[in-house]
C-alpha cells in the first residue's frame, strides 16, 4: 500500500494530503529511508514521522485498504514519541 493512503487509512495523520506533504517534504522515514508518497508500506515496516518538534515511531502491524475507525489503532504500534502528530 502507498505510504500517504497507509497514513491515511491506519489514522496516524487524519488527512491523505498533509500525509503527502509530510512524505513529499522529506519528514517521514520506512526503515531509516527517507520515503515518498508512493512507497510501498508492508508489515513489519517501522515508519519514523516528523513534524516541527514532534516525532514518532510506528511499527506496521497490519495493512488493509480499508478500516472502521475504532480498529484503526490496530494496524501499528506506537513504538516512541507522539500518537496524533498530524
Amino acid at each position: 500500500m502507498r505510504l500517504d493512503k497507509y497514513l491515511k487509512v491506519s489514522r496516524i495523520i487524519k488527512r491523505r494530503t498533509v500525509a503527502k506533504e509530510a512524505s513529499e517534504g522529506g519528514r517521514v522515514t520506512i526503515n531509516g529511508k527517507v520515503a515518498k508518497p508512493a512507497s510501498e508500506v508492508n508489515v513489519g515496516d517501522v515508519l519514523e514521522i516528523r513534524f516541527g518538534e514532534k516525532r514518532a515511531r510506528f511499527r506496521v502491524l497490519a495493512v488493509a485498504e480499508t478500516v472502521r475507525k475504532s480498529d484503526a489503532g490496530s494496524m501499528f504500534e506506537l513504538l516512541e514519541g507522539e500518537e496524533d502528530i498530524g
